[in-house]
């Protein structure tokens, strides 16, 4: 029988009901698939092998042995022989000032020192004479010839001359110290080379006026610097410093030498940070949020046409271990501890950015606020599910870390990808092992 409208408007509802069942159940079914889908990963096996910690650190070439040259004295410069680059041999001559003035002041002060030692001739007569005097009237005074007035006069006589003869000493040797001295600035307007080198900076010329180092910091007239022997001097963070040691190897790339390495020894490790000696010596570029830096010198071993200033990077062997389990260094990666979390297969947390005054801080950012601590875990693999297991790490080199505790030779881990890895992965999830990428072929053509 034909349906009356009565009846279809029976039936719509339950129509409506049932397809939105279905959907329902396909949107649930979908959901369901997508979670059990397998995560593709890499996969790697934990086995023993040699590592090599290694610290990086950047610095600058310079010579072992450096002096700078400045002079004590002030004037014109007269003589400059060298030019930069140029080598020099010890005693050799490199700068001259102008001498009239030292020349002058030298006169001056041989002049009073022949006056001082005229003065002393003469007071020694007086005290000659004196002497006399006072021996001749003692006797007549013994006499009863003379009276103790005129006896004390004499004697009074003689010490007066004594003591004119000893300030007269005095005198000539201050005069003596003062031509001495005056010899000394006569002598220090010629500098002469204090080692053998080459002059690596030069920054006066010929007929400059120079400031002298008496008084304040005068000018660097020139480096004399022996290029024979050169050395790293890097930078390197307080929490590395703690490893280097006088002797430690290292590996040094010199950016103007392309795929070359140099070998290298550490001869020196700075006690105090370069923050602090900057703010010792008032210079004010130190600043709280500067990295403390601490100065590491490196001798290189091979002998090459370096420059000072010459950029390096030092790849610094710390510490060594031998047959030691180790990881890919991705494998290593942080979970909550099951405690911190809803769930003991709850996974990570994504991170949100803090708002001031604490509104809006992520679960994982209150969960460290109460103390609790991140785990290091590497995520093993069986029969396509993957666990969750805490590792303790040791050293590690570039590609590889050392794990003393938590995993057995042999046993395979997860090794990539890193989303994986830092935020997919859970306690029991599902994995499958990436295809391995196809080998790029070259494809030719005939002209």
């Amino acid at each position: 029988p034909a349906s009356t409208p009565r009846t279809r408007r029976r039936r719509w509802p339950w129509v409506v009901f049932l397809l939105l069942a279905a959907a329902g159940g396909g949107y649930g079914w979908t959901l369901w698939a997508a979670r059990e889908k397998p995560i593709e990963v890499q996969l790697a096996k934990v086995a023993r092998r040699n590592i090599t910690e290694l610290v990086v650190a950047n610095g600058r070439i310079q010579p072992v042995v450096q002096v700078k040259i400045s002079p004590e004295v002030s004037g014109e410069i007269i003589e400059l022989p060298f030019k930069e680059g140029q080598a020099v041999k010890k005693g050799d001559l490199l700068l001259k000032i102008k001498p009239d003035y030292y020349l002058a002041s030298r006169r001056s002060a041989e002049a009073s020192y022949q006056s001082s030692l005229a003065g002393q001739a003469q007071a020694a007569a007086t005290l000659e004479k004196a002497k006399l005097e006072f021996a001749k009237n003692e006797q007549l005074f013994g006499e009863k010839l003379i009276s103790d007035t005129a006896f004390l006069e004499f004697r009074t006589g003689r010490d007066v001359a004594e003591a004119n003869h000893q300030a007269s000493r005095h005198q000539v040797d201050v005069a003596r110290a003062a031509l001495a001295r005056a010899d000394e600035d006569l002598a220090k307007t010629t500098l002469y080379s204090p080692i053998t080198g080459t002059v690596s900076k030069l920054n006066s010329r010929l007929g400059e006026r120079v400031v002298g180092t008496a008084m304040m910091t005068g000018t660097e007239v020139m480096v004399v610097a022996d290029l024979t022997e050169m050395e790293a001097r890097v930078e390197v963070g307080e929490m590395d410093v703690v490893l280097m040691q006088v002797g430690l190897k290292a590996r040094l790339e010199v950016d103007a030498f392309h795929e070359r390495k140099f070998a290298g020894r550490i001869t020196d490790v700075a006690n105090s940070s370069r923050n602090s000696l900057e703010t010792a010596l008032g210079g004010g570029g130190a600043s709280q949020q500067d990295a403390t830096r601490f100065e590491v010198r490196i001798r290189i071993e091979e002998k090459e046409r370096f420059r000072p200033g010459m950029s390096v990077t030092a790849e610094i062997e710390t510490r060594y271990r031998t047959n030691v389990l180790a990881v890919p260094i991705q494998c290593v990666t942080t979970r909550l501890p099951p405690s911190a979390t809803n769930s003991p297969s709850a996974g990570p947390e994504p991170s949100r950015p803090a708002v001031a005054g604490g509104a809006g801080a992520s679960p994982v950012e209150e969960k460290r606020k109460e103390g609790t601590k991140p785990l290091e875990v590497v995520f093993a693999h069986s029969e396509g599910i993957v666990t969750a297991v805490p590792v303790k790490r040791g050293i590690s080199d570039e590609s590889h870390v050392e794990i003393t505790e938590g995993l057995a030779e042999g046993r395979e881990v997860v090794s990539g990808g890193y989303k994986a890895i830092s935020r997919e992965l859970k306690e029991g999830s599902r994995v499958r092992q990436a295809p391995a990428h196809p080998a790029v072929t070259e494809i030719r053509r005939d002209p």
